[in-house]
């Protein structure tokens, strides 16, 4: 569900810190729906170290850095990276914003995402009522009883290693979802990849990739409350720094189906992002820097064969405030939100948007802690989550962000 607040968090990676697997946060399914995070469509990407760089800018943003493989990206669009870092990123016209897969571009504006930046991102709202389910042929068990939300214990880096926030901007403002630190095939123990929601990352049908995308993990480690993040510094609020999307890849579904509200492309609502750090990380990858990155299972079993999974995120819409992990446990059950669209997994749990984009966990194929979905969507009122389960199309986004940087 999206609700989240866009905060900036410009902070250096510190050692490696010990494995520790999130939880998905769950979604409520009422007779209003919101999907959490924002819409993401079919991937796109940029990858490869920065290279180039502009002179600081006058509102105190610090130098542009561009990805080799992105250069002539930018150029293609006319984009003008001194413009582009004094806030030419806040043009949204129809015709300046890119959609299609391959036109994601992702400067990285260093400081851009500063501690009072990323503490008032909001979540991505998305509500759906029960008419937007009327077309639904499909099977679904009866709505699930409420599961109270739970504070994940701090330090966050130990309990939830691989969690953290996403924090975007879009049209309506700075934005923030969650996310989980995922293994990489073609680098094993030097994962860069992280997963989040599709509506995360694009805005769907109706509009294009989201600007200024960067992950930061354990996001306020020591699970500070909020009036006490207002003096907060960096090493604070994004101990291990901030990593921006050098590439990006969700479903061509979303892209084509993604919708602001109701379930709308929410069967394939999830993305994979690749990072790189904004300060330098000493060499080491997002996963050796976080010390896990949890597999992800593409073979999961059908709804009623998963006894039990676990949602994490951070929930920013009321009663929550956006600042803190929590997560939800319980055992599955199915939503159908159209015909000809696969089953969703659906939890009982009181997380509200901002939550969107979290992983789920549960026992995968091999019998160890795997991820198997992310939350999309949920009611306005909260009570429950719901998240795609995660196949082919899934594992084609995966491969392909990972088969992007083999060998680099």
């Amino acid at each position: 569900m999206r609700s989240i607040r866009p905060s900036s968090a410009t902070r250096r990676p510190r050692a490696a810190a010990r494995a520790g697997f999130p939880v998905p946060a769950a979604v409520a399914l009422v007779s209003a729906l919101l999907l959490t995070a924002t819409a993401c469509e079919s991937g796109a990407g940029a990858g490869g170290e920065p290279a180039a760089s502009a002179s600081a800018a006058e509102d105190g943003h610090g130098a542009i850095r561009i990805p080799d493989h992105l250069r002539d990206k930018l150029a293609e669009h006319g984009i003008d990276v001194d413009k582009w870092r004094d806030g030419a990123w806040k043009n949204w016209d129809r015709d300046d914003w890119l959609r299609e897969a391959q036109d994601f571009v992702n400067p990285i504006i260093e400081n851009l995402w500063n501690p009072d930046r990323m503490r008032d991102a909001e979540e991505p709202g998305r509500e759906v009522d029960t008419g937007d389910l009327s077309g639904d042929r499909g099977v679904s068990d009866p709505e699930p009883a409420p599961v109270r939300a739970r504070p994940v214990p701090p330090a966050y880096h130990e309990t939830a290693a691989t969690a953290g926030k996403v924090f975007f901007d879009s049209p309506a403002g700075s934005k923030v979802c969650s996310a989980t630190v995922v293994r990489d095939p073609a680098r094993p123990g030097k994962s860069n990849l992280v997963w989040t929601a599709g509506h995360c990352v694009h805005a769907g049908r109706k509009g294009g990739w989201y600007r200024n995308i960067a992950f930061v993990p354990s996001y306020n480690d020591a699970a500070r409350p909020a009036a006490e993040l207002q003096s907060a510094g960096e090493e604070e609020i994004a101990p291990y720094g901030v990593w921006w999307g050098d590439w990006v890849k969700t479903s061509a579904q979303w892209i084509e189906q993604g919708g602001a509200t109701g379930g709308e492309g929410a069967p394939y609502d999830f993305a994979v992002l690749h990072v790189t750090p904004e300060e330098g990380a000493g060499g080491r990858s997002l996963e050796e820097t976080v010390g896990a990155a949890l597999p992800v299972d593409f073979a999961a079993p059908a709804v009623r064969r998963v006894r039990s999974v676990t949602a994490t995120g951070y929930p920013a819409a009321a009663p929550y405030d956006g600042q803190t992990m929590y997560r939800c446990q319980g055992r599955p059950g199915r939503l159908s939100v159209g015909a000809s669209d696969p089953t969703m997994y659906r939890i009982g749990c009181t997380m509200t948007g901002g939550s969107s984009g979290g992983g789920w966990v549960a026992t995968g194929s091999d019998g160890r802690p795997a991820l198997i979905s992310n939350t999309s969507i949920g009611p306005v009122g909260a009570g429950w989550l719901a998240g795609p389960r995660l196949g082919e199309e899934a594992e084609d986004v995966y491969r392909a962000v990972s088969e992007k940087f083999a060998g680099r």
